[in-house]
């Protein structure tokens, strides 16, 4: 009887309890965590392997595509989605966007301590959700707990591996001049949700984070046929860092429409009441595609047939340009530089 109450560890108080060091010590709490928390949301037949890494089955002819995102996003939980939700579609997008078909993921944990076991279980039962929804498991993770003061809640590090047909791999080296430029959707509304959300603002019109993994639209986009030539997330930067990075790597120039870009009237107002520009804010459930011209229209008619593309649009062109610059013609008819994001214009928001 004695060894029986020696041994006996009672279930973690999901309610009240909160991180302590203990969790990260690799002993018994840091088990029972694991076990209780973890395991219980998003178990599969890898994690419960229970190695230190997950063995995994040969995912046949291709190439491997692996990508890894840090989440830092303040506040934790957001309208639309929190860090778990967040840190499952980043990285999925990351490798999807590659050309890759995702299929598995890592997760490693900064847990402060102190730390809500509520808000932790909500925060690892989004991350089930969302990778349930993807088909893409967490096969593996690790967990670290920092003293009190030295965190801010929990960060989430994950990391993505997939697979790409031969021949079907994307790059943001390979736009050309002539190519179109396209985007899945309107533009701004996950920074803007964070920012609403982190100051307490208050709009007409909720605006609320579009955070979503987007492989099943580019699956969709890619059996439409188009010659398809760059896929990219435009997250951190938004769409005008984004673009400039591609203009870089490929060695052109590119030219946006302004009457062409979508956002919403709340993003629009929001973004003009804080002095922002929606071309710089971030996204998460969104991408850019530069095609051949000639299949503009057809890749256009397949984005917006797929619920996440329903408000795609083609916003600009890519053009030779030795200076790799964006430019964009304004609602005015004049043209101004769409330059790298200079600063931080909206920080914590991924």
């Amino acid at each position: 009887m004695t060894q029986t109450r020696k041994n006996y560890v009672r279930p973690l108080d999901i309610k009240h309890g909160q991180v302590d060091m203990a969790h990260g010590s690799g002993g018994r709490a840091m088990a029972q965590l694991i076990e209780e928390l973890f395991a219980k949301h998003l178990g599969n037949e890898y994690l419960a392997q229970g190695d230190d890494g997950a063995l995994l089955p040969n995912p046949g002819e291709g190439r491997l595509v692996m990508a890894t995102d840090s989440h830092v996003v303040s506040p934790l939980f957001f309208p639309g989605g929190d860090i778990g939700c967040l840190s499952v579609h980043g990285t999925i997008n990351d490798v999807a966007v590659m050309g890759a078909k995702p299929l598995y993921l890592s997760a490693g944990f900064i847990l402060e301590e102190g730390f809500k076991l509520a808000d932790l279980a909500r925060i690892v039962q989004s991350m089930a959700a969302a990778a349930k929804e993807a088909g893409v498991p967490v096969v593996t993770g690790d967990t670290k707990v920092v003293e009190r003061g030295k965190g801010d809640g929990v960060f989430i590090t994950t990391t993505g591996v997939g697979v790409v047909a031969p021949g079907k791999e994307l790059s943001g080296r390979s736009a050309k001049p002539g190519d179109v430029i396209l985007v899945s959707g309107t533009l701004g509304d996950h920074g803007m949700a964070i920012m609403a959300e982190r100051e307490s603002l208050g709009f007409e019109s909720p605006i609320v984070s579009d955070t979503a993994a987007l492989h099943g639209l580019i699956e969709t986009m890619r059996a439409s046929g188009a010659d398809i030539h760059v896929l990219r997330d435009p997250t951190r930067g938004g769409l005008a860092t984004t673009l400039n990075e591609i203009a870089k790597q490929s060695g052109v120039g590119m030219m946006l429409q302004e009457k062409a870009l979508p956002v919403t009237p709340a993003v629009e107002a929001a973004c003009e009441f804080l002095g922002l520009d929606p071309l710089y804010v971030a996204n998460e459930g969104k991408l850019i595609a530069i095609c051949a011209a000639a299949d503009g229209e057809k890749l256009l008619a397949a984005m917006r047939a797929h619920p996440q593309g329903a408000n795609a649009a083609i916003v600009g062109t890519v053009h030779q340009d030795e200076h790799h610059f964006v430019q964009m013609t304004t609602a005015f008819g004049g043209r101004r530089i769409v330059d790298w994001l200079s600063g931080e214009q909206l920080p914590r928001i991924c």
